[in-house]
């Protein structure tokens, strides 16, 4: 295996020479097998107790312990370091596990415990050997996603998730026995934490988040706990340029756009567009109708505030590093058809209606779910000559770049201390002045304090 740290390696070297064996698990082997390089690393100990373990892995830096019973030690925030061990169900629930550390289990057993056979693959980290139980090379050669045990699969809903967003992730399919075993297992025990942990993974980190959106689907999540999600199924669209007719096709076809436009931006933001985009047309269930012809979605947009609103609740969405991503959410709601209103009216719009719609949403993050929105109707099936051109989302991003609100609206110039410079005592009148002063420089009627000072004493005369 290439690139395994040298840290890791002389772990493994101590832990020979105290008579052991480490092996590489999970994911880091699975990547290295795909020609991806691991971000991060397990290591599963063979042949020392966990009192003898401990001591080893202190040697070689900080060590945080999670679970005594079942040891596992991590050193900063890339290296796992475990005994093998087994999981019984003892209760129910996602949580309802106990699990055993047991330094002479058989690979075999150990890797039985694992969810797919991809992720059940063990590479010793001083000679390379393989150790491949349950033919996960085979599947990644396939591009298959299967469970390691149909006996124990089942016993973690978690697991049904974490299909879905492997299967984007990797783009891989997912095994017909697989699936069934996932149609049938509840996962409303799931917390809302680990129900985000596992949409944030195909929708950040997939190049195709719509393989993980569908996969929610075809697996019953969708049926068990989004119904906000299962009304798309049923709306209709223009046909063509959607010829399964429904909104979901739609906003699968979004998610892979808006996924273009976030990797220059920070975390908390690339969250907001992804789930912009998927909830963007939350309203069109109550709103669509067919009229003088043709269907219309009208004020599909404010109608999305509600089942945005529930739908962010089940994923536990408020603030993410002090941003404030659920409100910002439901703005990119509201607004998403904004940049397209703005642009058929353009030669009437002034510069104030930019500035007031950056009170209320980021124009950057709006112009890139708008945007998506767009290019998200151009699908495969779609003759090249009826494909959109995102003319009004370009147009809208200039503007706002020109008037420098990608961001954020326009800061106040007046403020009350000025007001008490010109003599005024504070009192409610104060909001009133500094209001319209605002609404003066939004229009761009005022640019400078000496102007904002000369108009408030304008409105105080009066």
């Amino acid at each position: 295996m290439k690139d395994i740290p040298q840290n890791i390696i002389k772990l493994a070297e101590s832990i020979k020479s105290n008579g052991g064996r480490a092996l590489l698990v999970g994911g880091c082997v699975r990547d290295e097998l795909m020609g991806i390089a691991p971000k991060d690393w397990d290591v599963e100990v063979y042949g020392i107790d966990a009192a003898d373990l401990k001591e080893i892995v202190a040697s070689f830096g900080d060590v945080n312990v999670v679970g005594e019973a079942f040891t596992v030690y991590k050193i900063g925030n890339d290296l796992d370091i475990s005994m093998p061990r087994r999981d019984r169900k003892v209760s129910k629930g996602h949580k309802g596990f106990v699990v055993e550390g047991d330094p002479d289990m058989s690979f075999e057993e150990a890797a039985k415990r694992r969810d797919f056979t991809v992720n059940a693959i063990l590479l010793d980290i001083l000679t390379g050997e393989i150790i491949d139980c349950y033919g996960g090379q085979e599947d990644i050669r396939k591009g298959l996603l299967r469970m390691v045990s149909s006996e124990t699969f089942g016993e973690d809903s978690l697991r049904v998730l974490r299909a879905a967003q492997f299967a984007a992730r990797l783009e891989f399919d997912i095994d017909e026995e697989t699936v069934e075993v996932c149609k049938n297992i509840d996962v409303t025990d799931l917390p809302s934490e680990r129900i985000w942990g596992e949409f944030e993974k195909f929708l950040l980190k997939a190049d195709k988040p719509s393989i993980g959106l569908k996969w929610i689907y075809d697996l019953g999540v969708v049926d068990q706990m989004f119904p906000e999600l299962e009304a798309l199924v049923g709306v209709e669209q223009e046909p063509e340029w959607h010829p399964e007719g429904n909104v979901d096709v739609h906003t699968m076809l979004v998610l892979d756009e808006a996924r273009k436009l976030i990797d220059d931006l920070d975390y908390p933001k690339q969250v907001a567009v992804m789930l912009g985009a998927l909830c963007h047309d939350f309203g069109k269930p109550a709103t669509t109708e067919f009229f003088n012809g043709r269907i219309r979605s009208h004020a599909h947009d404010v109608a999305g505030v509600e089942p945005t609103e529930s739908f962010l609740d089940k994923l536990n969405i408020h603030k993410l590093d002090g941003y404030d991503v659920r409100n910002q959410v439901i703005q990119l709601v509201i607004h998403h058809l904004k940049p397209g209103m703005f642009y058929k009216v353009k030669d009437e719009m002034g510069d104030g209606a930019f500035r007031r719609l950056a009170r209320k949403v980021e124009p950057d993050l709006l112009y890139r779910v708008a945007r998506a929105d767009s290019l998200g109707r151009n699908a495969e099936w779609v003759p090249k000559e009826k494909h959109f051109e995102p003319k009004s989302q370009e147009w809208f991003i200039k503007k706002v770049r020109e008037l420098e609100v990608e961001t954020e609206a326009p800061k106040p110039i007046l403020l009350g201390r000025h007001l008490i410079e010109l003599g005024l005592e504070p009192s409610p009148r104060f909001k009133e002045i500094l209001d319209e002063v605002f609404e003066q420089q939004l229009d761009g009627k005022i640019e400078t304090l000496e102007e904002a000072k000369e108009l408030a004493k304008e409105i105080i005369a009066k």
